[in-house]
């Protein structure tokens, strides 16, 4: 039991710094304040439309 929690541990962390580092490259292309605000938006609006069991809090 130990050794299937601890895969999908590894897996979901792995997932989550995936996306992480997407969503950081994504930020890192603005062109200016104005588009960064709107990507800023755009990826906050998206986390809010998964399910509450997929959103990682720290």
């Amino acid at each position: 039991m130990y050794l299937l929690s601890h895969l999908f541990l590894m897996l979901t962390q792995s997932s989550e710094r995936a996306e992480k580092e997407r969503s950081d490259a994504y930020l890192a292309d603005a062109t200016d304040l104005h588009d960064l605000e709107f990507r800023m938006r755009e990826l906050d609006r998206g986390a809010s439309r998964r399910a509450s069991w997929m959103v990682h809090t720290e």
